[in-house]
Parts: C-alpha cells; sequence; structure tokens
C-alpha cells in the first residue's frame, strides 16, 4: 500500500457555502473506493494562475490517504466526471531511503 497526496481544485461559483458539503462527500467518495484518508488539508480559496473553464478563482483541498496502485486510476476517473472537481492532481508520497540519507 503506498501513500499518495491528491490537490484537488473545487469549483465554488455560485455554491460558497456547500464547500464544507463537498469537501465531505469527496473524502466520503474516496474511502468508499477503498483509500485510507489520513489528513485533510483546506487550503481556501485563491485565484488560478490562468483562467480554467471560465474561472478565475478556486477552493483548494488537499487529501493526504492511502491505497493501492489500481486506486489512483478509479480516483482520477470519478473526478474527471464530478462537476464540483475543477482540478485534481495525484502525487505519490516517497519515503526517503537510507542511501540518499546523508550522514549530518
Amino acid at each position: 500500500m503506498n501513500q499518495y497526496e491528491v490537490l484537488i481544485a473545487i469549483d465554488t461559483r455560485g455554491k460558497e457555502e456547500s464547500v464544507k458539503d463537498i469537501i465531505e462527500r469527496l473524502e466520503r467518495e474516496m474511502r468508499a473506493e477503498g483509500a485510507q484518508v489520513e489528513q485533510v488539508q483546506r487550503l481556501e480559496r485563491r485565484e488560478l494562475a490562468y483562467k480554467h473553464n471560465h474561472m478565475t478563482h478556486a477552493y483548494y483541498v488537499n487529501f493526504v490517504f492511502r491505497g493501492e496502485p489500481e486506486l489512483i486510476d478509479k480516483l482520477r476517473g470519478k473526478f474527471r466526471f464530478d462537476e464540483d472537481v475543477a482540478l485534481a492532481q495525484f502525487i505519490r508520497i516517497r519515503k526517503p531511503s537510507s542511501k540518499n540519507l546523508k550522514a549530518a
């Protein structure tokens, strides 16, 4: 089982009040697919570097979770068709090996 992060930009146009509900729903969906969610980091609403689908701002949330590699494809597919998810970027967190650590 590997550890991952997914940074999600939530499209909040017209639904600023329901951001908490959207985050809770996304977490439930991740758990239903088999993810072991360890941490949810709410990064607040921020301006996008460029317009995405006529959107200039998004609410960012970062999930840290554990799961099998197959889980990433399932979640990508789920988030691709979710109208609340504007962008989702997955990253595998690798633990540093003892070979790469330098003695202090």
